[in-house]
């Protein structure tokens, strides 16, 4: 099985997401810079060295400024995939629509997003190889 890894949810406002999420749930925040659109990775779980989450079952993830450009509206979430070539494929061979073409996320992997037969939109991750 592929398990979901990552979730993404929009925000107009990244201090105000900031605040509430910190102080509703503890979670912990890092901008990137404008190479990553500003992205806010968003720790709500316990990690290692490596940023990966300690415990099973448990997840982090992201907020990106909602624009007119970006497919996203609503919450989605990520799951990660062997190789993103070949889920590129089972993905379309199941009915689905990939959106956009696979980009490098530095230090993370192959990502793209992709719409499945009921309108949802998600995205997979082929992660680096660890070593």
């Amino acid at each position: 099985m592929n398990p979901v890894v990552h979730f993404e949810m929009p925000a107009n406002d990244r201090d105000r997401m900031n605040t509430f999420y910190n102080r509703a749930f503890g979670w912990k925040t890092q901008t990137l810079g404008p190479e990553m659109n500003e992205y806010v990775l968003v720790t709500t779980a316990d990690t290692d060295e490596n940023m990966m989450v300690k415990n099973p079952g448990q997840i982090n993830g992201g907020f990106f400024l909602r624009s007119q450009e970006m497919p996203l509206k609503h919450p989605t979430v990520v799951i990660q995939v062997e190789d993103i070539n070949d889920a590129i494929y089972m993905i379309e061979d199941a009915g689905g629509t990939i959106i956009g073409k696979p980009d490098e996320i530095p230090g993370v992997g192959m990502f793209v997003y992709f719409k499945d037969t009921e309108d949802n939109i998600a995205g997979i991750l082929q992660p680096l190889q660890q070593s």
